[in-house]
């Protein structure tokens, strides 16, 4: 391939383009996961010898007096926003100058107390402060409690109408999650804690260990418990079984009391993401927001150059007629509208925008051996593209196929040669760039102008306050916030001006016969589909699951309860939208 010098690059891009849509006035009214966030990197200098890189996991959002406050593991502060769509970091260290551990508000737990919020990290100690704030949006924390004494791993506070106040947690392959009551004056804890629930990955075949569910050689861990009351029902929530695998998810146990007994709800996990961009949906905190709207924060995981590099992802949340927890995350990593009023149906949210450049051509200024140009367009968080270095004008170009409608740009970049010394987090970092689009690769158009920019946005989403029809991107690399110019995805969204995929009607389920928690579903290739959802559940109205899957017209589905009918159904979609969904297939168990 023949390289462009850069300064040639920049004078062919100029003499040919147009003044950039003005994206720092836009008013924007869409997200798209993985959340952009200032994410630290990890503290613990032995989780990251494979390379120092960013990340969290374990997130709790709190709508506390108007505004959003999210906490999570090892950041170093909190972030807060009016609307979910753009959020502010408060630098903050938790922890006591005695304490010498890494883990700094891991796992955390917040509880709103009339005009406080409270909020503590995990430990097994008794000697972990509990703080409070009744204005957290700036750094004004107290101490409510010096040593809070329960010692508890992945806890969650829960705040009963009677105000009664309770404390869940647990984080183990062994022991179950625990419930115990805390005193409401001293908020310390009230007799012994109680056994609540457990594991059984014998039935629940989401629950097993490993990638694809079927490492036997370690117990699947229940962890990050949570708790909300609805219509009188209270819904006890866990992540399994490993915050490492694709499968990680969130199942739930509902009660009429806060202590139980519980009883496993018959749609789980209610909370899953196994494929596509973002994969993950476990260890959340489910929460209404304004309007009366639900949402699920939970972790995304990434895993190559830690087991624990992990992201945040947010996802819509309902309550059906019968009182069944689930969160929407079809498509859940293509761009959803934030919304405006109470949404009780979940298709209102998204926006419609389909990926333009799954798998298309990628020319690029540059590559270091070992991270080629097409792993930032497969639509996989582990791969990505790194160029051989971070100079100014090193770019990356997608091939959209055909002049398509570009509505938005989502641009993730991945942690390749960063500095040894980025541990924790990191202030005053950035990340500057332009991008450019064209209809015949010859003459372009400055679309997004960031070239200014002087904020840390690792995934940075921009929706385009008015549409533009290109089929040629360049991203052009001005400034690295860290390390090598690398992009694990440069996500083009919009519509395309094909037509759409046909009806998938023969989808097969085969359901195990000696094990019934498994199936191999089977379909016959649309070659006009870029991809399929899978859509499951435990009757023809409760569909809530789904699994997206691209460059393959088969999956192995392996997270059934055993002896439990469940029901299929497939829909392909391609650039220019998704087509209709297949029929219904029934199936059955007898083990």
């Amino acid at each position: 391939m023949k390289i462009v010098p850069a300064f040639l690059l920049f004078i062919l891009s100029f003499a040919f383009s147009v003044p950039a849509q003005n994206i720092s006035a836009q008013t924007t009214s869409t997200y798209c996961n993985p959340m952009n966030l200032d994410y630290g990197f990890t503290p613990i200098p032995n989780f990251s010898e494979q390379g120092r890189h960013r990340a969290t996991a374990d997130p709790v959002i709190s709508y506390f007096q108007g505004k959003y406050y999210l906490f999570s593991t090892n950041q170093w502060g909190y972030w807060w926003s009016k609307d979910m769509l753009k959020w502010n970091f408060v630098s903050r260290r938790f922890l006591q100058p005695y304490h010498k551990v890494f883990d700094e508000l891991c796992a955390p737990a917040t509880l709103t107390l009339g005009d406080s919020l409270l909020v503590i990290g995990s430990t097994y100690a008794k000697d972990f402060t509990l703080w409070y704030s009744q204005k957290p949006e700036t750094d004004t924390w107290k101490e409510a409690v010096h040593a809070f004494t329960a010692g508890a791993w992945d806890p969650a506070f829960f705040l009963d109408e009677d105000n009664r106040l309770y404390l869940y947690h647990g984080s183990s392959n062994f022991y179950p999650m625990y419930g115990q009551e805390l005193d409401r004056k001293t908020l310390q804890p009230i007799g012994e804690r109680k056994d609540l629930i457990k594991l059984n990955d014998e039935v629940h075949g989401w629950e097993r260990f490993g990638e694809y569910q079927d490492n036997t050689f370690l117990k699947p861990f229940m962890e990050g418990a949570w708790m909300n009351k609805y219509k009188g029902k209270y819904y006890l929530q866990y992540g399994a079984p490993g915050t490492e695998f694709s499968a990680y998810g969130d199942g739930v146990y509902t009660s009429d009391h806060p202590m139980g007994p519980f009883t496993y709800q018959s749609h789980n996990p209610f909370s899953f993401k196994p494929g596509g961009f973002t994969r993950g949906a476990g260890h959340g905190a489910t929460f209404e927001g304004e309007f009366g709207n639900w949402w699920h924060v939970s972790t995304i995981t990434i895993a190559v150059k830690n087991s624990f590099e992990r992201r945040l992802g947010l996802w819509p949340t309902y309550f059906d007629k019968d009182g069944i927890l689930y969160t929407n995350t079809a498509y859940g990593d293509y761009p959803h509208r934030m919304p405006t009023k109470k949404v009780d149906v979940p298709s209102e949210l998204f926006t419609g925008w389909m990926l333009l450049n799954y798998n298309k051509p990628v020319r690029v200024s540059s590559s270091l051996p070992g991270y080629s140009a097409n792993f930032a367009v497969d639509e996989q968080m582990k791969t990505y593209w790194s160029a051989a270095s971070n100079k100014k004008g090193e770019f990356i170009e997608t091939d959209l196929g055909e002049v398509s409608t570009l509505k938005a740009l989502q641009i993730n970049y991945a942690d390749q040669d960063v500095d040894s010394s980025f541990l924790g987090k990191m202030n005053g970092i950035y990340h500057q760039y332009q991008v450019f689009g064209s209809k015949d690769g010859k003459n372009w158009q400055l679309i997004i102008d960031k070239s200014k920019n002087k904020i840390d946005i690792p995934h940075d989403y921009v929706e385009l306050p008015h549409s533009v029809e290109v089929r040629y991107l360049k991203l052009v690399n001005h400034h690295m916030a860290a390390g090598k110019f690398a992009i694990s995805g440069i996500r083009a969204f919009g519509f395309g001006h094909g037509a759409k995929p046909g009806v998938i009607k023969d989808l097969l389920v085969l359901r195990g016969e000696h094990d019934s928690r498994s199936a191999w579903l089977k379909w016959g290739h649309d070659p006009k589909a870029t991809g399929y959802v899978i859509y499951s559940g435990i009757a023809p109205d409760k569909m809530y699951t789904s699994v997206q899957v691209f460059g393959s017209n088969e999956y192995y589905f392996k997270s059934m309860d055993r002896g439990k009918t469940y029901y299929f159904q497939i829909e392909a979609f391609n650039e220019n939208g998704i087509g209709t969904r297949g029929p219904i297939i029934e199936s059955k168990s007898s083990l």
